[in-house]
């Protein structure tokens, strides 16, 4: 197979490509210079055509196999490839090695680099990681009500900041961030606030009895694992575009594996996620009408390039001027 060079295909930035995909019962392929992904039908194979240079994540379910030319088509063009249980949802994640998620990275260096370095040039300080923790936090619930502010299909079921409980959930999570004095202050905050978004979410969607369960057994929590998941896979194509290894967490803990992928997708889960998970459960949508809600939520959004921007102002919030460091991703 010839190879194909970078400057073969027309750059699109990370933060702007289009398509995000998750496949299962396929076999993804090279085929006369083009990626392409394979089903069996009864009569004929049928071959669809994957556009990599606008592509940021490939998520691969059950019953997915790939070829190495694909593999090295997918590094060249930048794409994440990720390795999933059955609808993009690794199910019993925390018990189970097998069911976790995957992530396999392209082994490329040239990236761009003052991003590390300006996360290094404050990380190893306590008190600057949780400046910038707190940074992510303010730019969460800014996120979250400008999203609920204008999404209008939101705001007719009932998703607005408008609502007393939600003002005064976020202005208790404001008082109590501005107090915290360690990470594990900021989690337990966050979680509590989450917790009443998730009450808000299941009493405007009429959903009874709803307990959050990461091992889930209905639509709702199938959902929310699901969009959590598509979240994470945002989360790390940009960290690894900007080049920022997922161990460096500024909130979730220092040890857990790909923590700051964490950190990252927090950014839009509750703006974005959370709320079409239940409106789509709400609505007995299948898992692909849900997924096909929420990725065109991240682009109507701009998701990406929400994310991009706030990993780029913390990473730089040491610098005096950007200058041309908004074109790199």
């Amino acid at each position: 197979m010839k190879d194909l060079s970078p400057s073969d295909l027309k750059s699109i930035l990370h933060s702007k490509r289009a398509n995000v995909y998750y496949l299962e019962y396929c076999r993804v392929m090279q085929k006369d210079g083009r990626v392409l992904y394979l089903t069996e039908a009864k009569h004929e194979n049928n071959y669809f055509n994957i556009p990599i240079a606008n592509t940021t994540v490939l998520l691969l379910g059950n019953g997915t196999s790939i070829t190495q030319a694909a593999v090295r088509m997918l590094a060249q063009a930048g794409v994440l490839i990720g390795f999933s249980g059955g609808g993009g949802t690794p199910l019993y994640m925390a018990n189970n090695v097998e069911h976790a998620i995957e992530w396999m990275t392209p082994q490329s260096e040239y990236r761009p680099t003052e991003y590390l370095q300006g996360w290094m040039s404050f990380w190893f300080d306590d008190s600057k990681r949780l400046d910038a923790a707190k940074q992510f936090q303010q730019a969460r619930i800014e996120y979250l009500h400008r999203i609920w502010g204008k999404d209008r299909e939101l705001r007719l079921e009932g998703f607005t900041t408008d609502d007393a409980s939600i003002q005064q959930a976020l202005q208790r999570f404001d008082e109590r961030m501005a107090t915290a004095s360690k990470p594990s202050d900021l989690l337990l905050i966050e979680a509590q606030l989450t917790k009443q978004l998730y009450k808000f979410a299941a009493n405007v969607t009429k959903t009874k009895d709803f307990t959050r369960q990461h091992v889930s057994t209905d639509k709702a929590n199938d959902f929310l694992n699901h969009g959590n998941y598509l979240a994470y896979g945002l989360a790390a194509t940009t960290l690894w575009v900007l080049g920022i290894p997922h161990g460096f967490a500024v909130m979730h803990g220092k040890t857990r594996r790909g923590a700051l992928v964490f950190d990252i997708a927090d950014l839009i889960k509750d703006a974005i996620v959370l709320p079409w998970a239940f409106v789509c459960a709400k609505e007995n949508m299948t898992e692909q009408e849900f997924r096909q809600q929420v990725l065109q939520a991240f682009t109507d959004h701009k998701t990406l390039d929400f994310m991009f921007n706030q990993v780029k102002k913390v990473a730089l919030q040491d610098k005096a001027s950007m200058g041309d460091a908004g074109e790199i991703a």
